[in-house]
Order: structure tokens, then sequence, then C-alpha cells
């Protein structure tokens, strides 16, 4: 497995973590025995992403609400919203990883940490946010 594919899923369960038991990053690179395990190039992947959805949660979660138009985030998966986190913070905050590298990542963490439908939803959510961001106004 990649450096940063393994990256991006300690990067999931972090958040995963977070989400459900509101621990402080401090407490879960603590107690997070994979992270310490992981090669460094993969944990430090993972503790970026995690800081920058962190950081800019509340922006990602609009960009999400906005793009899954009837789906409000308390209603999804907790999975699927910490994959759609990830993905979208990538795709505005880390510029260096193409878009469609970002998609296809963030639909493989869906296959193997969600349900039937995750995989679908992610890949729509996110190729609709994309073309979106393409294109602002709607024109091709």
């Amino acid at each position: 497995m990649g450096v940063r594919r393994r990256g991006r899923e300690l990067a999931l369960q972090m958040l995963y973590q977070h989400e459900l038991s509101g621990a402080s990053l401090e407490e879960m690179t603590q107690r997070f025995e994979e992270l310490e395990q992981a090669p460094p190039q993969a944990r430090e992947f993972a503790l970026t992403l995690v800081r920058g959805v962190m950081a800019h949660q509340q922006a990602i979660d609009r960009q999400v609400a906005e793009q899954a138009e009837h789906w409000r985030l308390d209603r999804m998966a907790a999975v699927d919203r910490n994959i759609l986190r990830l993905a979208i913070f990538e795709l505005l905050y880390q510029p260096d990883t193409p878009p469609a590298v970002v998609i296809d990542e963030a639909v493989e963490l869906a296959k193997r940490y969600g349900s039937e439908q995750s995989g679908p939803f992610v890949n729509g959510v996110l190729d609709g946010f994309v073309h979106r961001q393409a294109h602002p106004l709607g024109k091709p």
C-alpha cells in the first residue's frame, strides 16, 4: 500500500474517532497504535490531513452540504462524511494532488470502510464538487 493511501486511511480513522469521542489530536496520537507503527511519511501525511480538516472543518462542511443538496450532514454515515471532508480538504488546500487521484482515493476508502452505497455516493458528491469548482457559474 502506498504511503499516501496509508496516510489517508489513518486520517480517516482519526477523524472518525474525533467525531465519535471528541478526542483531541494530541489524545488521538498518543493512543493510536497504528499511527505510531506507520511509516514516518504516512504518519506525517495523516497528521497534515487531520490538522487541515480540523482547522477548516466549518468551511469544508459548508462545501459538502452545498454539493450534497439532498443530504444533510448529520444524516450522512459518519464514515462517508469524514471521507468527504478529507477529499474536500485535499481538493481545496492540497492542490499538488490531481482531482482525479483525490476522487479515486476517496472512493477506494468508501468501498473499504463504508457501506455498499458509499462508493457511488462519495464519487457523485466529489465529481459534482470538482465540476462546480471548475465551472462556478454552471457554464461548461
